[in-house]
């Protein structure tokens, strides 16, 4: 068997070097390029996720929305007062 395996391995790695390189990446950038871009994203995502936040305290001020817990702590602190009881 061990003869039959080497055989079977030594076909295997014929094969995979006479196959052409399927995916050749003629699109490969450096890492510079890669550096910039995700400098651009991030920049782009947090003033999204800042204007998200931003446009969320106007509606929750506004009542226009309903308030989560942390939100109605924060407006309504009195609703969490446990000295009437």
């Amino acid at each position: 068997m061990g003869a039959e395996e080497e055989k079977l391995e030594v076909k295997l790695e014929e094969e995979e070097q006479s196959r052409p390189n399927r995916n050749p990446n003629p699109n490969s950038i450096t890492p510079d390029q890669f550096l910039s871009w995700k400098r651009h994203k991030e920049v782009g995502d947090s003033s999204r996720k800042e204007e998200a936040a931003r446009k969320r305290s106007e509606d929750v001020i506004a009542g226009t929305v309903p308030m989560n817990g942390r939100e109605l702590f924060l407006h309504e602190p009195w609703v969490f007062d446990n000295s009437r009881y």
